[in-house]
């Protein structure tokens, strides 16, 4: 097995703890605000890998910081990215909890699919046909999956297009990042820095009483089904999950990365089928295949085109 095939199976974890996630996701930001929900959720993600670091530094696998300048490095870049995943993750709450479609928002994230070798191509990382005709494979699948009705654009709509533009920034911010620094110490920067600036909009707009001051992390646990979801999102959707996807684009394109990540649509329609006894039409069946062969011929694509990469990543397709 290749090492993009080893780390791309990283990412497709990342996809199924994403899809699988995407209940909680949805049942916790009900209970609590889109802000208090992420604030908490990215501050328990940042909690939870300070263990894994130490764990990895005692057993000599960890990438410790040598001196001041590359301690600052590892700063900027998990603050950048924290800043982006900021936005990326409050634009796509907010669109869900005021869209209440909860496919449409599926599909519209999913548009960072485009977007990344869009953005890439003006990076100087071109990408090849094949590459090209998977993301246009994918979309259609996760249309089949995802959309039903009629597809009219309305504001939580353009709130997950931005989100989307969001998360192709940050899929491209780790792909330049990971090389140079500790990935899982970035991946905890970043947690903390969107935790940070999220709970700023979550003590002026969702808590009544600013006396309760630190009561917004007590507000989410007192929510009868707020703290399993939050927990769940935040160790295993922040802690564990966008820990592989930096781990993982260390050694894979970011577009084929984020085509590997697209796969969340199906595994949140598989989830809903196999945990809440929800049914699959044959259109969702056709789309499940459909992002499935996008995703192979990417695969075979980067498979069968050897010496592309050498070290690190510099083109992608």
């Amino acid at each position: 097995m290749s090492k993009t095939m080893k780390y791309s199976l990283l990412l497709l974890l990342t996809a199924a703890i994403w899809g699988f996630a995407f209940v909680a996701q949805s049942a916790g930001g009900d209970a609590v605000g889109p802000f208090t929900f992420n604030s908490t959720r990215s501050i328990i993600g940042a909690a939870v890998l300070v263990p894994v670091i130490k764990f990895l530094d005692h057993l000599g696998y960890g990438k410790k910081p040598k001196d001041k300048a590359e301690r600052k490095k590892l700063y900027i870049y998990g603050s950048l990215i924290g800043i982006v995943l900021f936005l990326a993750t409050n634009l796509q709450q907010l669109g869900i909890t005021y869209g209440r479609s909860a496919g449409k928002a599926g599909f519209l994230t999913a548009c960072y699919l485009i977007l990344v070798p869009v953005i890439g191509t003006f990076l100087g990382k071109k990408s090849g046909l094949h590459i090209w005709i998977a993301v246009g494979l994918a979309l259609s699948g996760i249309y089949m999956l995802s959309i039903s009705g009629t597809m009219g654009i309305s504001t939580p709509d353009i709130l997950i297009l931005l989100s989307a533009l969001a998360f192709a920034i940050q899929i491209l911010l780790i792909d330049r990042f990971v090389a140079d620094v500790d990935g899982i110490r970035m991946a905890a920067i970043q947690f903390l820095v969107c935790g940070l600036l999220s709970a700023f909009p979550m003590f002026i707009l969702e808590r009544e009483n600013w006396s309760a001051a630190a009561g917004g992390i007590v507000a989410v646990f007192s929510q009868p089904g707020a703290w399993g979801s939050i927990l769940y999102a935040g160790m295993l959707s922040c802690g564990v999950a966008y820990t592989l996807q930096i781990v993982g684009q260390k050694n894979v394109p970011p577009t084929l990365a984020s085509l590997m990540m697209s796969f969340e649509s199906v595994f949140c329609v598989l989830g809903g089928w196999l945990l809440l006894g929800e049914r699959l039409s044959l259109r969702q069946i056709g789309g499940c295949a459909l992002v499935f062969f996008a995703i192979l011929l990417a695969e075979l694509g980067e498979t069968l085109r050897p010496g592309i990469r050498k070290e690190g990543i510099n083109t992608v397709g």
